[in-house]
C-alpha cells in the first residue's frame, strides 16, 4: 500500500474500533512532568532537565460518572542536575530525585 505524503499512514487505512477503545481507555501513560510541580519548594534552584517523563493516569472511562484515578503510587529515582547558579553547565551537581509513578482505574470522582 502506498504511503501518504510526509511518511504518514495510508489515508485508506482505518484504525479498528476496539484498538481505538483499548488505547484510549484509562491507563498509565508516560507524561512529561515539570520538576517544580513535584518539588514546589525548590524554586530557587535550576534543574536540568526541567521536566521528567513519569507515568500518570490518562484516558477515558466511557462513563460520565467515573474518572481515571490512581490506584497505586510507587517511587522512582531519577538523576537530574540541580544548581543554585545561573551558570548551570560548569557548576551543575548531579542529584537523584525521588518522584512517584501511578497505576490507574476508573472510579467515582472524589468530592
Amino acid at each position: 500500500a502506498p504511503m501518504a505524503e510526509g511518511g504518514g499512514q495510508n489515508h485508506h487505512e482505518v484504525v479498528k474500533f476496539m484498538d481505538v477503545y483499548q488505547r484510549s481507555y484509562c491507563h498509565p501513560i508516560e507524561t512529561l512532568v515539570d520538576i517544580f510541580q513535584e518539588y514546589p519548594d525548590e524554586i530557587e534552584y535550576i534543574f536540568k532537565p526541567s521536566c521528567v517523563p513519569l507515568m500518570r493516569c490518562g484516558g477515558c472511562c466511557n462513563d460520565e460518572g467515573l474518572e481515571c484515578v490512581p490506584t497505586e503510587e510507587s517511587n522512582i529515582t531519577m538523576q537530574t542536575c540541580k544548581c543554585s547558579c545561573k551558570n548551570t553547565d560548569s557548576r551543575c551537581k548531579a542529584r537523584q530525585l525521588e518522584l512517584n509513578e501511578r497505576t490507574c482505574r476508573c472510579d467515582k470522582p472524589r468530592r
